[in-house]
């Protein structure tokens, strides 16, 4: 059987969980390029047959250097690349399969479609993720606006994202309840909690402001932020001109404390797009409450069932963000305890390393 060929614009650490599982379960070659920005890259050395491949880039326009090479080898018969529409070598890979190796085959793994894109970007998108032979997609939404818009559904397959799953869980069965807030605190109020990078795009202000608001209806929570960036200092002011509760935890790369921050907070709250925050909180048991418009979401939205593993709220309103928190805090029957399961069950049916590989082998017919 030939090899599959995963050739990929960079691989962001994170995504070693699944990496190595379809290293050990499928014969793979694999592409990257170096990692970009401030995202973590994984090392090479991580996988099997991995090595490190050089790109341009021009106004935002990627070609990565050699990879034509690879659709002549008779070492592969699919590919598997990253489905970003501006990397220009793909899009040069994909049509000269077509002439020289019509008998290959193609797949995309992308966020696909956001439901936001204007009239070019629709039809650029259209083509290019019609020239291959399938395409993975990390949600439902995305799938379904493809088929809106004219794309044939038997060629688009959801696959979810993940993280460390296999260590999270370790964790999850060995952590218990802890006083960690009430020590810091010094209360039993409700704890709302966000991790991640501390950045304009989370629109973390918005938590501020609604804690602020159900301050003055006399409804007080304490606010942890786990994570740095570069609002951490404005942040820290308005939180001291509002005086209300908030611990700066900072960066924290261990597992073991995030989980215990996670597990003993009661809601994760998630102003901007909530992207990998809602898998991380919702795999230690925390529901997740984030807005409504998901054109301006990320993919892992979908992890939020309402009313049971967190809710929605209208995008940019202070007064529903407040007024969904006093919700989810009085529901007739709630339970912290019952909260958790729905919010383990979800991320071990569908957000785990084993159902990316599931799907991946079903489709790629490995």
């Amino acid at each position: 059987m030939a090899k599959l060929c995963v050739i990929y614009n960079m691989a962001a650490k994170y995504r070693a969980p699944i990496f190595q599982l379809m290293d050990m379960e499928m014969d793979i070659d694999w592409y990257f390029g170096e990692p970009i920005g401030d995202i973590k890259g994984l090392e090479p050395e991580t996988l099997k047959n991995a090595t490190i491949i050089k790109r341009k880039t021009w106004k935002g326009l990627t070609w990565q250097k050699g990879v034509l090479k690879h659709l002549r080898s008779q070492e592969y018969d699919k590919y598997l690349m990253l489905g970003e529409p501006f990397t220009l070598s793909t899009w040069a890979f994909m049509l000269l399969k077509k002439i020289i190796a019509p008998n290959k085959k193609i797949y995309l793994w992308s966020h696909g479609w956001y439901g936001r894109e204007g009239f070019v970007k629709k039809w650029i998108k259209r083509i290019y993720f019609g020239l291959a032979d399938g395409n993975f997609l990390y949600g439902n939404y995305a799938r379904e606006v493809a088929i809106q818009q004219g794309n044939n559904p038997d060629k688009f397959w959801v696959i979810h994202n993940s993280l460390d799953y296999d260590r999270h869980v370790q964790l999850r069965e060995t952590i218990k309840p802890s006083d960690i807030y009430k020590k810091h605190f010094g209360n039993n109020n409700p704890v709302l909690i966000f991790i991640g990078r501390l950045t304009k795009v989370k629109k973390l202000n918005q938590i501020f402001e609604a804690v602020y608001l159900l301050k003055n209806k006399g409804k007080t929570y304490n606010i942890v932020l786990v994570g740095d960036g570069e609002e951490r200092g404005r942040l820290e002011k308005e939180a001291a001109n509002m005086q209300i509760p908030v611990w700066f935890y900072g960066s924290c790369y261990d597992e073991i404390k995030n989980s215990e921050l996670i597990y003993n907070a009661d809601l994760c709250v998630s102003p901007g797009n909530v992207g990998l925050t809602a898998i991380h909180t919702m795999t230690f048991g925390t529901p997740v409450l984030t807005h409504s418009n998901f054109m301006n979401q990320m993919p892992e939205f979908e992890a939020i069932r309402e009313e049971k593993t967190g809710l929605y709220f209208k995008e940019d309103s202070i007064e529903d963000i407040a007024e969904k928190i006093i919700y989810w805090f009085n529901r007739p029957k709630y339970s912290r305890e019952s909260v958790r399961r729905n919010c383990y069950k979800e991320i071990d049916d569908f957000w785990t390393p084993q159902f990316q590989l599931d799907v991946l082998k079903k489709h790629l017919e490995i």
